[in-house]
């Protein structure tokens, strides 16, 4: 690989011979000086880490942007500038918001032009600057990453959205190294070209509302038809709409309209590519309903079984202003909604009330839900209530603890034939257990697949435990907006009493139920339950296998539980001498004298350290 050192001479600014040196010294691995600007040693430092190289030559060409809204309404003003700009030493360039080139004219410097001005393809630029910036932005000379601009200045404006001021676009005004690096002289030209084309697209935009609007009252025109209207900004749908579609519905139809949502890369900018969840056409039913009211109309199923909406893209000038949905109402009985969880889970405390009723709100959805909170606070067991009250077919469960996942997951979603894109998903719900577990690729997997179909019959549980990784938090990040954290067992002491009697197993015949002491109750209440739930089933069964008559008394306790949790802070020395203490007291059956013998110690020594304990 060549240096800056063998590029070809170059005129030179005086202001910027000292940032060409610094160039050089940047690109041979030297230290950079101090008085190198921070933005530019930054970008320098971005664009090697993206791995573009000084020297390039040939840059990537990809496909151009086809149907691009932002050139249909600036190519009348660029082509009035193509005439000025092919006499002199400057070009326009226009890009859109991804920085592809959509246009160019004029005379480039040495005609070094490429079709993307993405950092990632050549590195600092202007037009990835005022993109960055959402302002004007100038780049000369060595400030460039490239050989071959380093005897161009650039100035770049950002065109913005006249409706919401989103970033569409630059325009790029571009000459030889200017002997002084700031204001460019082509900075007034590429304003006034942005102010134009940004005219237009209001311009544009008040006539397309006009021609959405009237494909929008022509598709409502049938009685008791349920239509919508998109464009990316606004929504318009009628009264049968607004009485059938919930919210997530009307979620689903606005991503099928935004910016790089279903409907391509550009949302409504390009052509729509059905997949598995947007069929080109559907077979016609009885007197044409179940079918597309257009031929050119393709199929979105929408979550909550709120039906299928045959969307018809909207067309003005060649370009894709909008959407409109006719919705069909689902056929059959509606999914049956979550009801009242069952007394295996049972608790009556505001905690366990509150994450309980929001789980099953949220399960109402065919979405995806999280399910959150330490081992053994009955996650699975929620899981498991939520997906039998929802009704549909049988779960599959995947436990991450008992085996990799990948090959479940791979059969519970269709991919393509590379295996690389996922295509859809069955309509059996998948409960994933123990989601902190996960293997790396198991987690880009689930990941790939919420990326392509966020609506996916997913149930997930986790333990929060070790920092996750950047693969595993970007999951959990994607289901925090539908996740409910399980309070702790010591968070819900009063729901101690109602769990006994649920979990305690049924007598035999003839033998009587088991029953506590009130000091017994009043230990279980007070310790702190790290194993939550399930560790108060486990001493349940214990006690059950083993009773024959008679509540249980507290001295027939554990000794961690019976004694009650410190009532400070015990250091790890305490913690040991104070197990040793419990473990003597339990094996000479609550006898001090014998415990301190035992231990080798004064029965008042033993008596001083268990007020210690407890104070």
């Amino acid at each position: 690989m060549t240096t800056a050192k063998d590029s070809p001479a170059l005129p030179t600014a005086p202001a910027l011979t000292p940032l060409r040196r610094a160039r050089e010294r940047f690109l041979t691995g030297l230290p950079l000086p101090d008085d190198v600007p921070t933005e530019v040693a930054a970008a320098w430092r971005r664009a090697r880490f993206f791995g573009v190289p000084h020297d390039l030559t040939e840059p990537a060409r990809p496909a151009p942007p086809a149907g691009s809204a932002l050139l249909t309404a600036a190519r009348p003003v660029l082509e009035r500038l193509e005439p000025p700009l092919s006499s002199g030493q400057s070009a326009v360039v226009l890009t859109d918001e991804r920085l592809r080139v959509l246009w160019s004219g004029g005379n480039a410097p040495h005609d070094e032009r490429c079709p993307d001005l993405s950092e990632r393809e050549v590195g600092h630029n202007s037009a990835a600057l005022a993109l960055r910036s959402r302002s004007r932005a100038e780049v000369h000379g060595p400030e460039h990453f490239l050989d071959l601009w380093q005897n161009v200045s650039a100035v770049s404006v950002p065109v913005l959205a006249p409706e919401n001021g989103r970033i569409l676009g630059t325009v790029t005004v571009a000459s030889g190294l200017c002997a002084e690096r700031s204001p460019h002289p082509g900075a007034a030209l590429a304003e006034a070209t942005v102010a134009a084309v940004e005219a237009e697209l209001l311009t544009r935009s008040r006539t397309a509302e006009r021609v959405l609007l009237d494909a929008y009252q022509q598709a409502a025109a049938r009685p008791g038809t349920a239509v919508v209207a998109l464009d990316g900004r606004n929504r318009l749908l009628n009264e049968t709409a607004a009485g059938l579609l919930p919210p997530s519905a009307l979620e689903a139809l606005e991503r099928s309209t935004a910016p790089n949502g279903p409907n391509g890369p550009n949302g409504l900018d390009e052509p729509h590519a059905p997949n598995a969840l947007h069929e080109p056409h559907g077979p016609p039913g009885p007197h044409g309903t179940h079918g597309p009211p257009d031929p050119a109309a393709y199929a979105l199923t929408l979550p909550d079984a709120a039906g299928t909406a045959w969307i018809t893209q909207v067309r003005h000038r060649g370009a894709v202003i909008g959407v409109v949905a006719v919705v069909e109402p689902p056929v059959g009985p509606p999914a049956r909604p979550v009801g009242p969880l069952r007394v295996a889970l049972a608790g009556r405390s505001v905690p366990w009330r509150h994450a309980t009723s929001r789980a099953a709100e949220l399960a109402r959805s065919l979405e995806p839900l999280l399910l959150t909170g330490e081992r053994g606070t009955g996650k699975a067991f929620l899981a498991r209530e939520l997906l039998a009250a929802r009704g549909g077919p049988a779960p599959l469960v995947v436990d991450a603890a008992a085996r990799p996942a990948t090959g479940a997951i791979d059969g519970w979603a269709n991919t393509s034939a590379d295996g690389r894109t996922v295509t859809s998903v069955t309509d059996r719900p998948l409960l994933l257990r123990h989601a902190e577990l996960l293997a790396q690729a198991d987690v880009a997997s689930l990941n790939s697949l919420l990326d392509a179909h966020p609506h996916a019959p997913l149930l997930v549980t986790y333990t929060p435990g070790t920092p996750p990784g950047p693969c595993l938090q970007r999951l959990l990040d994607s289901l925090a907006a539908r996740s409910v954290a399980l309070p702790a067992l010591r968070e819900r002491p009063d729901d101690i009493r109602e769990l006994l009697a649920e979990l305690t197993p049924g007598p035999a015949p003839g033998e009587p139920p088991l029953t506590w002491t009130l000091e017994a109750l009043h230990a279980l209440e007070r310790h702190p339950w790290p194993g939550n739930v399930a560790e108060l089933a486990h001493l349940v069964r214990s006690l059950a296998a083993r009773r024959t008559v008679g509540p249980v008394r507290r001295a027939e306790l554990p000794d961690p539980v019976r004694e009650g949790p410190p009532a400070r802070p015990l250091s790890p020395m305490e913690h040991a001498e104070r197990t040793a203490v419990l473990e003597a007291l339990r094996s000479h059956g609550g006898n001090k004298a014998r415990a301190a013998a035992a231990l080798g110690i004064a029965r008042a020594t033993l008596y001083r350290k268990l007020r210690a304990y407890r104070s």
